[in-house]
């Protein structure tokens, strides 16, 4: 009796030594198929979180947008080309809402459907505005929007300085249209415009091509009668 136990005894530890040996096999395999399948699914986990679309802009909506606009996009100077010579504007970031809508407009073509349509002798060159079709359509499909004012008290209606154009009847908070600007050219400066357009921007190169187009005859409303028509880009 005491050699069958032994006999049973000696089988029982080896049927277990190989029953452990397996499961222990079968855990690390368990194991390293838990690890590959997580590395496999990780990329269908992260979600990669997309730019907010930007492509609809209106009066409801304007300042969000321009304001995520404006987080995307941080260039500060444009560079207009024109048959009188190149301009070159610094815009300012303390108007990041003009600045980003004075972008977005430059990076959608607008101001290359546009030309300088009012020149006044020691006054301003504005500009912004045409006979194209193709600019009433731009305007049309941003829905005419305006901007809330950004007056800054160091910015001031300077030789030089970029300003917003805007209605003056029945626009108590002085909001700027978009859509066209003008440039100080008189040496002095046109102060009594001061809190009443917002100043964005200023030449920093090609003042003497302003005062080229400011001296081109015009008609009687101040419309050049060759057009100078104008050619904008994103520079920095």
């Amino acid at each position: 009796m005491n050699f069958h136990k032994l006999i049973i005894l000696l089988f029982f530890v080896i049927f277990s030594f190989f029953s452990c040996s397996k499961k222990e096999k079968q855990n690390t395999s368990s194991k390293n198929k838990i690890t590959l399948k997580s590395k496999k699914l990780i990329p269908e986990k992260v979600k990669i979180i997309p730019k907010k679309r930007l492509d609809t802009l209106n009066n409801t909506n304007v300042v969000a947008f321009l304001t995520e606009y404006g987080k995307q996009n941080s260039e500060t100077k444009v560079l207009f080309k024109t048959r009188l010579g190149d301009i070159t504007i610094k815009l300012y970031k303390d108007t990041p809402l003009h600045r980003a809508s004075f972008i977005f407009l430059t990076k959608m073509g607008y101001f290359n459907t546009t030309c300088f349509h009012r020149v006044v002798p020691d006054f301003i060159a504005q500009g912004g505005n045409s006979e194209n079709r193709t600019t009433a359509d731009f305007r049309n499909k941003y829905k005419q929007y305006l901007i809330p004012s950004e007056f800054k008290r160091n910015h001031k209606h300077k030789r030089g300085a970029l300003a917003a154009a805007r209605q003056w009847e029945n626009n108590p908070k002085k909001l700027s249209t978009p859509f066209e600007f003008y440039f100080i050219q008189k040496r002095k400066g046109e102060h009594h415009l001061d809190f009443e357009h917002t100043v964005f921007g200023e030449v920093i190169k090609g003042m003497p091509v302003i005062d080229e187009i400011i001296s081109q005859k015009a008609d009687t409303d101040e419309w050049p009668f060759i057009d100078v028509h104008i050619t904008a880009q994103v520079i920095e």
